[in-house]
């Protein structure tokens, strides 16, 4: 069976890691998506354990396991505005913080609080640059009406949310600022802010002086990001080989008949595919000119360099040959020893994983 394998010794590491540099300004752990791929309950029960008891979610059921499963008192903030009203009473149930992107959602937010006698808790998002959810800098008539009109809701905290924070260092910095503007003018209207947060994982790395009142982090807890840290990867594939194949010269493998073999090779067949995950990405932004021949560039050097795939057999980085299938792949074992049924490693992220089964070791 296809396991996808978390090591707890790396996620505390990571855990501890993140605490430190964090130096005592308070982790909201982000476990949208399933936890990225490692199971949103059993990832924030081990958060739990290393000290972290806020929480960011971005889907009802992800704030349901939590209260059903012993977090009854942690903070969980929801992420995006929600406008539906059945979702938002079952938000409200379970005591989750909503997040309040426009004056249409925090109207809604404000009634249904009313009708239920209840007071919302929710935090402020402003649009410094990502364009999903959030009030403009420019819109601070209409953030200051939330604390002076809607008496349902309790303002608890104000956020923003970069967009480049891994790549572009001078627009991080100028979204910064606006944030600050929006957050010194509120103050100077004799309003709480609450908790305020602006740091997703690359900011929380690249820029301490921007922790504010907490993090949130998400891809730095699995160790998985785009430029160089002291964060470990936390997880792989554990698989088997299936069965072994010795093909001639000249034979090939896989569709499109795209590798053909220089000599008689032996194959393990593994069955791991695209399909749960292997060598799949996110897709590259090819919005702007830069990403586009960036992208070109990088298959370029793919092409020229003939850059390969591997996966470890018995402790060897063994080559994945052909083209990898929706549920197999071929990988050349023509020069070490190995049977069928031996522990084959593979290297993917977690978040693209799928029909495989997830274990915590130690």
């Amino acid at each position: 069976m296809n396991t996808y394998v978390i090591s707890r010794e790396l996620l505390e590491q990571n855990i501890r890691q993140l605490k430190k540099q964090a130096n005592g300004v308070p982790i909201w752990a982000v476990i949208k998506g399933d936890g990225y791929g490692l199971g949103a309950l059993p990832l924030a029960e081990l958060l739990a354990d290393n000290g972290i008891e806020r929480f960011c979610v971005t889907e009802v059921r992800e704030a349901e396991l939590l209260r059903e499963n012993g977090f009854r008192d942690a903070q969980i903030l929801m992420l995006r505005s929600v406008s539906d009203r059945e979702t938002l009473h079952r938000l409200l149930d379970l005591g989750v913080i909503l997040t309040v992107g426009s004056w249409e959602t925090a109207q809604m937010i404000d009634a249904l609080a009313r009708e239920r006698a209840d007071i919302a808790e929710v935090h402020i998002k402003i649009d410094t640059g990502m364009g999903r959810y959030g009030f403009l800098p420019s819109e601070m008539e209409q953030v200051v009406a939330l604390y002076r009109e809607l008496k349902h809701l309790a303002i608890g905290g104000i956020y923003t949310h970069f967009n480049c924070a891994f790549a572009d260092d001078r627009l991080t910095k100028q979204e910064f600022a606006e944030f600050q503007s929006v957050i010194s003018q509120l103050r100077a209207a004799g309003l709480e802010t609450g908790i305020v947060h602006c740091c997703n994982s690359s900011a929380f790395l690249k820029f301490p002086e921007m922790h504010c009142d907490g993090v949130r982090l998400g891809s730095a807890i699995l160790g998985r990001m785009p430029f160089r840290t002291k964060l470990r990867p936390v997880g792989y594939l554990e698989s088997e080989v299936e069965e072994l194949h010795t093909v001639p010269k000249g034979h090939s493998t896989g569709y499109g008949a795209v590798w053909t073999a220089k000599r008689e090779t032996r194959l393990a067949i593994v069955p791991v595919g695209w399909y749960h995950g292997f060598r799949v990405s996110c897709q590259p932004d090819m919005t702007r000119v830069r990403d586009c021949l960036r992208s070109a560039f990088s298959a370029l050097k793919g092409i020229l360099r003939r850059q390969r795939t591997y996966v470890e057999i018995n402790g060897t980085r063994c080559p994945v040959v052909g083209a990898i299938g929706m549920l197999h792949c071929a990988v050349d074992v023509t020069e070490i020893t190995c049977k069928t049924g031996d522990r084959v490693i593979v290297q993917m992220n977690p978040l693209h994983q799928k029909g495989v089964k997830v274990v915590y070791r130690k």
